[in-house]
C-alpha cells in the first residue's frame, strides 16, 4: 500500500522508562521550625520544647514530610532530633530539607529497584513533561544507572528526543 502508515517508533528497539509510573503516592507535608522560634529566628530551648509539645503532630499520620527552616536561624542538630521524634511513628518518611528534597528521597530506593534487564544493550528515551513532580535528582539516577546497560540513553519524547549518552563501539 502506498499511504500506509507506518509507526516506526512502535517498530523500533526503542524503549521508554517514565519516571512518573514510579511516583511514590502519598501526601507530602512541609514543616517550617521557624514558627516555633522567637523572632523566627532565635531557639530558645523551653519554649520550643513547649511548642512541640502542644503541636498536634497526628495531622501528619501517614505524610511524607521535609522539615526545614525558612529563616537563617542557627539550629542546634538536638532541635531537629526532637522533631524526629515526635514524627516517627507517625509519618511514613521523614527528611530534612525541601519538598523537592524530600521527592528525591522518595525516588533514589525506587530507582535502584528498577529492574534494567529489559533495557539491556538497547536504545532507551526516559520520558520528560512528567505531570507528577519528578525531581531532577531522578533523571540523574536513572540516567547513571541506564549508562551501564543501555545502547544509548535520550530524554523527551521519541518524536523530539536529546541525546544524553551513546555507548563507544
Amino acid at each position: 500500500m502506498e499511504g500506509e502508515i507506518i509507526n516506526r517508533v512502535a517498530n523500533s528497539k526503542l524503549q521508554v522508562i517514565d519516571l512518573e509510573d514510579y511516583y511514590p503516592v502519598g501526601t507530602r507535608s512541609e514543616i517550617d521550625i521557624s514558627q516555633w522560634l522567637m523572632e523566627g529566628i532565635v531557639l530558645v530551648e523551653s519554649r520550643f520544647r513547649e511548642s512541640l509539645k502542644n503541636t498536634d503532630f497526628t495531622a501528619f499520620k501517614d505524610h511524607y514530610v521535609a522539615v526545614n527552616c525558612s529563616t537563617d536561624a542557627i539550629i542546634p542538630q538536638w532541635a531537629w532530633m526532637l522533631i524526629q521524634i515526635e514524627l516517627t511513628r507517625i509519618a511514613k518518611i521523614v527528611i530534612l530539607g525541601s519538598l523537592e528534597d524530600l521527592e528525591a528521597a522518595l525516588y533514589m530506593p525506587i530507582i535502584d529497584q528498577i529492574d534494567l534487564g529489559p533495557f539491556r544493550d538497547m536504545p532507551v528515551i526516559v520520558k520528560g513533561c512528567s505531570n507528577k513532580p519528578v525531581p531532577v535528582a531522578a533523571y540523574m539516577k536513572i540516567t547513571g544507572r541506564l549508562q551501564d546497560v543501555a545502547k544509548s540513553v535520550m530524554y523527551g519524547e521519541a518524536c523530539s528526543a536529546v541525546p544524553v549518552y551513546k555507548k563507544k563501539k
